[in-house]
């Protein structure tokens, strides 16, 4: 269940990623940089005349989701590791056991022969 969440989180977060880096470069910057030379004038065309304020929300909402999802995947990512490092850690504990049982045993097998 996990390892999908995982998936999913991280898909959403790639889409999230190149969304938001095409809103921004879609921007209109204050002294027309980058955003002239991907056609500055076509937003206008587009959205309107208030193409910076819809601009700008997208790209506020696609940067809490792109914080969001990092934050997702960074705790999920810390819960899965910490699960496998406890599985890792009873599995070498059964082991140790399993070793100090067995020269026990065998040590009282002679015994009862005696």
């Amino acid at each position: 269940m996990l390892t999908a969440l995982n998936i999913v989180l991280l898909v959403i977060f790639v889409i999230c990623s190149v969304l938001l880096t095409l809103v921004v470069l879609m921007q209109r910057p204050r002294s027309e940089g980058l955003g002239a030379a991907f056609g500055g004038g076509m937003t206008d065309s587009l959205f309107g005349a208030g193409t910076t304020d819809v601009l700008t929300k997208i790209t506020i909402w696609f940067a809490g989701l792109f914080f969001a999802c990092t934050l997702a995947l960074a705790l999920l990512n810390a819960k899965i590791n910490s699960a496998s490092d406890i599985a890792n850690k009873l599995k070498a504990r059964a082991a140790a056991e399993q070793t100090t049982e067995q020269p026990a045993a065998e040590a009282e097998t002679p015994a009862k022969a005696n």
